[in-house]
């Protein structure tokens, strides 16, 4: 049964039906909640709904599901899974006073990771509703979330990338010199990731094969991904590919779920064949998740709850899998979802918070499509801001342009530059791997040696005449 939350301000009651009302009345505004019709129907009304959203306790989020328990296998995983002595030391506060006790000295990262597994997703989600930008960076700085496979993600002062050689054609050696491209700017620990053009099982076993050559050949520490559907990697792995990470793009309702193809049981069965072919070195988180604010809605499958609510859902399946990366591809849905700069912002350190709180590895492909209202300049305020807030990974592409999804996202230089001024360095496994290499003179400040590297310099020899520039300094 629904309950009604009302709030008196002056001499005029506001009421809301039921939580899922205030909780999208209280989401600062974007165009994916106006398209769905939950949106605030006034600035004077979502700061009210902020209001009384912080007076909600927490307790309510496990009395009141936004979506039914018996209709969405999402909500049953959140209620079956949640961990009442996790929750049980901030089980007493409400929705504001859990903002302030994140906000406190007390939370620090021990006290954060010893009560993550009592968060809900709806608890994240209210939460990050009452707070500032600034509010979202302090507390996910905090969260710590390491995970492993062939090097360790999501140290203290560490910022990964994933190396994203896509091609509109998936023309090996436009992949091969993407993939070259990138490491000597000393991309590519949290995952050499490719999107396939033609998404098959036999296309994805012919990356999967290429980018083990690459990896193996070169003794890089890190894992590669083809990022096709969850069944082809399963039939992959049948055939014998070489498979590191599974991935699967994710939402925060069962219907959404449903309309990408998959349920649980499949992650759960693709996950242990993972698992089985054991090709980790210094750890065994074997999945990878993307995810975005807006697929529920895209989908119709929302259910009436805001767009950001259902991002964090979504995070529950992550978190049941035990990824090696969990990233939001915060931009990439298009203008009908988050208009503007100011909204993919917002939305990137929102998702980055939930993501981090909830203990999940959280990464962020900070991207925009080109018929929104952003800019590179908006991406390079939200990479500089997530890396301060301790974000996991960020994009490496070509140029910052995706040409096989038609997309502008974060380069190598992007990598470069956040990782120069935060002073923050690659994963410790690959940083050494860069100096070992001489890709690196000074991997801890991000240095670029002044020639290229003498064993990249044999493999630039086979490019056809007139790529003089291969013989020149990179950096």
């Amino acid at each position: 049964m629904s309950k009604t939350y009302r709030y008196t301000l002056g001499s005029r009651q506001w009421e809301f039906s039921s939580l899922k009302e205030l909780m999208a009345r209280a989401t600062p505004a974007r165009s994916g909640d106006r398209l769905a019709g939950v949106i605030a129907r006034s600035a004077e009304e979502r700061a009210v709904a902020q209001m009384a959203l912080a007076e909600v306790p927490l307790k309510d989020f496990l009395n009141e599901a936004l979506i039914p328990y018996e209709d969405d296998e999402v909500t049953r995983l959140i209620m079956d899974d949640h961990n009442s002595m996790a929750f049980a030391p901030i089980s007493h506060l409400t929705v504001g006073d859990f903002r302030n006790w994140l906000l406190s000295d007390h939370a620090d990262s021990a006290m954060l990771a010893r009560v993550r597994d009592g968060i809900t997703p709806e608890m994240a989600a209210a939460v990050s509703k009452i707070m500032r930008n600034q509010d979202l960076i302090l507390v996910a700085q905090k969260c710590r979330v390491t995970t492993a496979f062939r090097n360790t993600i999501g140290l203290p002062q560490r910022l990964s990338t994933r190396l994203q050689p896509n091609h509109p054609t998936d023309d090996m050696n436009g992949i091969a010199a993407s993939i070259l491209d990138g490491l000597l700017y000393g991309s590519g620990d949290a995952v050499i990731g490719i999107n396939p053009a033609t998404d098959n099982v036999a296309q994805a076993t012919r990356l999967m094969k290429l980018m083990d050559e690459v990896i193996s050949t070169y003794e890089i520490p890190t894992q590669s991904c083809v990022l096709t559907h969850v069944t082809n990697t399963m039939e992959c792995m049948e055939n014998g590919a070489p498979v590191d990470l599974v991935f699967q793009s994710i939402g925060g309702t069962e219907a959404t779920n449903s309309s990408f193809g998959f349920n649980l049981n499949t992650l759960a069965e693709a996950q242990q064949m993972a698992l089985e072919l054991k090709r980790g070195s210094v750890g065994n988180n074997v999945m990878y998740f993307e995810t975005g604010q807006g697929s529920a809605l895209s989908a119709n499958a929302h259910h009436g709850v805001d767009q950001q609510t259902c991002e964090a859902r979504a995070y529950a399946v992550a978190r049941k899998f035990n990824p090696l990366l969990v990233n939001t591809v915060v931009g990439f849905i298009g203008p009908e979802y988050l208009f503007d700069g100011k909204e993919i912002i917002r939305a990137g350190l929102e998702d980055h918070f939930c993501g981090k709180l909830l203990g999940v590895p959280m990464g962020c492909d900070v991207c925009y499509t080109n018929h929104a209202e952003a800019d590179q300049n908006d991406m390079d305020n939200l990479l500089t801001l997530l890396s301060a807030a301790g974000c996991s990974f960020v994009m490496g592409i070509p140029g910052s342009d995706d040409i096989m999804l038609n997309y502008q996202t974060t380069s190598f230089h992007d990598a470069l530059y956040v990782r120069r001024v935060l002073g923050l360095g690659a994963s410790p496994e690959f940083e050494a791997w860069l100096e070992k290499m001489q890709i690196m003179s000074d991997a801890a400040n991000a240095r670029l040696t002044d020639a290229l590297p003498p064993a990249f310099a044999s493999s630039l020899k086979s490019l056809p005449v007139g790529n003089h520039d291969a013989e020149q300094k990179h950096g």
